[in-house]
């Protein structure tokens, strides 16, 4: 009996297949006796199927022949069997594209593909068998292209079967077509999905409520008419949020989360009675039959209770959420989404910075996150039978397969706890390659290992074929087994530790291959993506084992799980860093086309850039000065860009930012200081224009009035630089946006004070005096804009008015208070309420402004600014300018010098 077979030998023996040499446990030559290299699989054939015809020299026998050590625990230099296996990608290429198109095809379009494809692989299968009896079956490449082409026939078969089976049931019932007219239900669903908030959303001077959204089935729902019907219908479950009076020390989004609590609160598999209004899905083609939108207040109606695996699986999400409740808002809201793919506490400035980093698969579940943890336990993937040495599982005597199917079973519990939703399938399916390998200690499984579960994926759930999200994690799993290794071998070859050369070329392949479908998502190409997934790399381990650690430990001992969260909270604090910091630079990213002819431009010029590289880096002198390029492009430094650009032009006084639909003023008050008015709609606008200002310090930051088109993007203003005070209006309308001003403050430790007429104040050169509001007592406007703070301001020689959005009657209101009769001509106008119709004629031509400044966004639903403003004020002889035509406006100078500059 021949001794154990080494756990990297693969076949089994069968026809044709040479027997095993007794002193090795190696295949050997039936006409020699020597050991045969080439046969590792049933006929002496190779991965791919092929025979070879001239194999290479045989290897010695006898007591001098090599022996391959045999170990319980594998191969501690495991070898390369022989060339990549790609048997599978086709297959797994036809299924994809095949379910892609059959969820909305036409049934007997489908039928008659399915048909066909059938029909071929039949006669291909025909062909084969007759072959084999023939030259033709001995020709390696013919059998394979037709074991290829028949699998991939069978595949496409399959997948639009699936697809058409699951696209024709959700077309069918009544649901979509009482959605359709839009008819009022009392509906049984189940919850498939964890219940989420809307992202916040700017329309006009408003913010969108927020709302609460979460999948389910309906299984059984009433009509108007008395009749009932029982169904599986997927839909979109829509539960308008209540506005939050008072937030507590918490964010608006997260007060406006609180308030619906209990529909917050639902696991997946409670069963809700809810009485709702149907709609059509509002994406075309998606997974959902209709919308249910509950406008009802009150609490959810439960007539179900949840599963005893979720049950289980939500008190240890609610524990984690327990233990890192008391740590920075970063680390509070990061760490929940690194183990759990909890992504509630996460802000829609926090999401913003990450994505501009490419970094926003870390505030969510992704397959190499919990593959950290399945490294942990097994050890690292990426050399199975050797690095599983350094896992806990060898060090417990685990065998190598006891070590796989312990995996598996941890795998599992992964996904009921994360929910097994596609973006958790995805990571399941990526963290089950790592468990493959470690099965057949082989690392050239793991690209079978990845087409596989595509494979079988697609098939589960076919709508992952349209799903970027799962093409994402797709590309980057490739590319980290396809292009990573040779990089990083390359790297290793010219001098590059490997530690170092590993981490770099890794991120750098992810970045290649992703980059142009990210461009089609963002229309943006982050210029910081690759440096900042190097230098959040090392910390995302030690934050994603440590809560792991912290959310099995929270069910038993909440003080130590609090003592782990705070541990993870330090790199958690570090990736936050991290994505602030690139997000932060000037040069960060670059505007691109977000179509797919962008997305083809962008992958030739990163294959260009690839090349470049290569020749680069044996000259030293060449790359460094294309290392400095790129430093001073992303920096930026403001010297450099003024020289470059003329922007922002010396001795600028006054700044109107180009925020879109909103108001963002900036006045000048020493080198890299200054005094902003107002923070727009749009956090990531109004950084942009005060970094490219070169503005570092606020002394005072003031916030006319709490419409969101003022004061939405107050984050962006706070972010990254020092702010002295903040002052607002005392009328605190809309509610909800002061409180979200009150919040930000709080959580910097900025005071916020209240402008009232008659507070004069000066920082060096600039001085200002608040015309209105007045004091109390007043009478309480009748709106927000009313109640905005007007300021009278000086520059040196240069005079201003800044308005606000004052309507007629408090514009008329403030011309009867004295400080506004003593108003003359000015310099500079910010034109009311972006130059709306509603202005009051007398107070133009009292202050006959030489150049009048509107802010407003492009192609705006107002009709801002209104043709007869614009007429009224150039026949008073102002110079009018807007930012949705000149885009940012700077003033200089005054008097007779009096200029603008455009950014």
């Amino acid at each position: 009996m021949s001794p154990p077979r080494a756990p990297g030998a693969v076949g089994r023996a069968g026809p044709g297949t040479p027997p095993e040499d007794p002193g090795t446990g190696t295949s050997t030559r039936a006409d020699t006796g020597r050991p045969d290299p080439t046969a590792i699989g049933v006929g002496g054939r190779d991965p791919t199927g092929r025979r070879h015809r001239n194999p290479p020299a045989p290897l010695p026998a006898g007591p001098d022949a090599p022996v391959r050590a045999v170990s319980r625990l594998g191969d501690p230099h495991p070898r390369q069997d022989g060339p990549v296996d790609l048997r599978l990608v086709g297959p797994a290429a036809a299924a994809w594209a095949a379910a892609a198109w059959a969820l909305d095809a036409p049934p007997g379009w489908v039928a008659a593909v399915v048909a066909a494809c059938l029909a071929a692989a039949g006669a291909l299968l025909a062909v084969r068998g007759s072959a084999a009896r023939s030259s033709f079956g001995h020709r390696p490449w013919g059998e394979w292209t037709v074991a290829s082409v028949t699998a991939s026939l069978l595949c496409l078969a399959a997948a639009a079967s699936c697809a058409g089976l699951q696209g024709a049931d959700l077309r069918r019932g009544a649901v979509p077509a009482r959605a359709r007219a839009h008819a009022q239900v009392t509906a049984e669903v189940e919850v498939t999905s964890d219940p989420r908030p809307t992202r916040p959303r700017i329309r006009g001077d408003h913010a969108a409520p927020t709302a609460v959204l979460f999948e389910g089935e309906v299984r059984r729902v009433s009509w108007g008419d008395g009749s009932e019907e029982a169904t599986r219908t997927p839909v979109l479950v829509m539960v308008d949020a209540a506005r939050p009076e008072a937030t507590g020390g918490r964010t608006a989004g997260e007060a406006a989360w609180a308030g619906r609590s209990g529909w917050t609160a639902l696991l997946p598999s409670t069963r809700v009675r809810l009485t709702a209004r149907l709609a059509p899905s509002p994406i075309p083609d998606d997974h959902v039959a209709a919308v249910l939108r509950v406008r009802s207040g009150g609490p959810p109606d439960v007539v179900g209770e949840p599963s005893r695996a979720q049950r289980w699986a939500g008190r240890l999400r609610a524990g984690l959420r327990e233990a890192t409740g008391g740590l920075d808002p970063d680390a509070r809201a990061l760490l929940p989404g690194l183990v759990v793919g909890d992504t509630s506490r996460v802000t829609t400035e926090l999401d913003d910075v990450f994505k501009r980093t490419d970094l926003a698969h870390l505030l969510a579940v992704s397959g190499g996150n919990f593959t950290l943890v399945l490294a942990l336990f097994a050890g690292p993937a990426g050399l199975a039978r050797r690095a599983e040495r350094r896992g806990l599982a060898p060090r417990l005597g685990i065998s190598l397969r006891g070590t796989a199917l312990l995996g598996g079973a941890l795998t599992l519990g992964f996904v009921i706890v994360c929910r097994p939703e596609p973006s958790v399938l995805r990571a399941a399916a990526c963290g089950a390659v790592a468990l493959l390998a470690l099965a057949t200690g082989r690392r050239r499984s793991l690209i079978p290992a990845l087409t596989a579960a595509v494979l079988l994926l697609v098939l589960y759930d076919p709508w992952l074929a349209r799903s970027y999200g799962f093409l994402l994690s797709v590309l980057a799993t490739a590319a980290l087994l396809t292009l990573a290794p040779r990089w990083s071998e390359a790297l290793r070859r010219r001098g590059m530790p490997a530690r170092p050369a590993e981490a770099l070329a890794a991120a750098a392949a992810a970045q290649a291959l992703c980059a142009p479908l990210i461009v089609v998502l963002s229309a943006r190409v982050s210029l910081v993506a690759v440096p900042c997934n190097l230098l959040a790399e090392f910390a995302v381990a030690p934050a994603t084992v440590l809560g792991f650690a912290a959310l099995a430990v929270a069910p038993v001992a909440m003080p130590v799980a609090k003592g782990l969260a705070w541990c993870a909270s330090w790199p958690a604090g570090w990736i936050a860093r991290v994505a602030r910091t690139g997000a932060s630079l000037p040069g960060s990213g670059v505007d691109w086309p977000g179509t797919w002819t962008g997305a083809l431009l962008l992958a030739v010029v990163t294959a260009a850039v690839v090349v470049l590289g290569r020749r680069l880096w044996g000259r030293p002198w060449l790359a460094g000065i294309c290392a400095l390029v790129l430093v001073l492009v992303l920096v930026q430094p403001p010297a450099l860009v003024r020289i470059v650009t003329g922007w922002p032009p010396p001795g600028w006084r006054f700044a109107m930012c180009d925020v879109g639909q909103g108001d963002a003023t900036v006045l000048a008050a020493g080198e890299g200081s200054a005094v902003v008015v107002d923070a727009g709609p749009d956090p990531a606008l109004v950084d942009r224009c005060l970094t490219r200002l070169g503005v570092s310090r606020i002394p005072l930051l003031v916030l006319t009035h709490f419409h969101a088109d003022h004061v939405a993007g107050l984050p962006g203003v706070l972010r990254g630089r020092s702010v002295g005070a903040i002052e607002t209006t005392g009328f605190q309308e809309p509610a909800e946006q002061a409180a979200f001003v009150r919040v930000q403050a709080a959580a910097r430790h900025i005071p916020v004070t209240r402008a009232v007429a008659g507070e004069s104040r000066r920082i060096g050169a600039l001085d200002w005096r608040v015309l209105w509001p007045p004091p109390e007592p007043a009478p309480s406007p009748d709106d927000p804009n009313d109640a905005s703070v007007a300021l009278s301001v000086r520059s040196a020689a240069l005079s201003l008015l800044l308005l606000g959005d004052l309507e007629p009657p408090a514009q008329q209101a403030l011309l009867r208070t004295p400080p506004g009769a003593a108003l003359g001509p000015v310099d500079v106008l910010k034109v009311a309420h972006h130059g709306s119709a509603y202005q009051d004629a007398d107070l133009l031509r009292k202050v006959a402004p030489r150049l009048a400044l509107i802010s407003c966004g492009r192609d705006n639903p107002y009709g801002h600014p209104s043709p007869a403003t614009v007429g009224e004020l150039r026949a008073e002889g102002a110079r009018v300018l807007r930012t949705d035509e000149d885009g940012a406006i700077a003033v200089v100078g005054a008097g007779g010098g009096l200029g603008v500059a455009r950014d």
